[in-house]
């Protein structure tokens, strides 16, 4: 009976990603890159190499690392549910606000963190990101809002882009300066000291 050494053994053969299962593991190398280097230190041919894909596929259907950046941040970032209007706003701002906190210490929350210095440094940067980022968050959010002012709980002119992202924006400085998971107490004090304080007392300038 013939034996084989293993070294004699053909080498499997890498089986090519196609379709969504290649954008899935492009976007997942872009948000690995993020975490370890920014956006400056990205490029398209360490994006390539560790999606195992070839750089002329990435220029095929992303122009500019930007352009990568912004898709891979459009189909990555988990989607914040809006709870129920059961009529408790603190309720559900609380809800949207975990799921804030949730999105910020997973893998994703990590990139964007990564991006933050660079948009600071980066005007252009930060204008072509924030529709794709601070949207998701805002709406949500946006909608807890809109209802409260529908059963007159607050201000209809409390419902300002500015006044929604004071949350997120609490969040977010929060884990920048911890390097932490947000624990839940921070959420709390955010809706109760601060949040709740905000949409009920306020006032247009005059």
């Amino acid at each position: 009976m013939l034996e084989f050494d293993a070294a004699d053994e053909p080498a499997p053969v890498q089986r090519r990603k196609r379709g969504d299962e290649l954008r899935t593991a492009i976007h997942a190398a872009v948000l690995d890159e993020l975490r370890e280097g920014g956006i400056t230190a990205l490029t398209m041919d360490a994006v390539a190499a560790r999606a195992r894909t070839g750089k002329a596929t990435l220029y095929r259907h992303w122009p500019s690392k930007t352009d990568l950046v912004l898709d891979a941040f459009q189909s990555s970032l988990p989607h914040i549910d809006v709870p129920d209007d059961d009529g408790d706003m603190r309720g559900q701002l609380l809800a949207v606000l975990r799921q804030t906190a949730d999105i910020f210490d997973s893998h994703v929350g990590a990139a964007v963190l990564a991006l933050v210095g660079e948009c600071i440094r980066t005007p252009e940067l930060a204008e072509a990101l924030r529709p794709h980022i601070v949207l998701p968050f805002t709406g949500p959010l946006m909608e807890v809002s809109r209802r409260a002012a529908v059963r007159g709980e607050i201000a209809a002119t409390a419902l300002t882009p500015r006044v929604t992202m004071v949350g997120p924006d609490l969040l977010l400085a929060h884990a920048v300066f911890n390097g932490l998971a947000i624990p839940d107490t921070v959420v709390v004090e955010i809706v109760d000291l601060v949040l709740l304080p905000l949409l009920r007392g306020y006032s247009p300038p005059a």
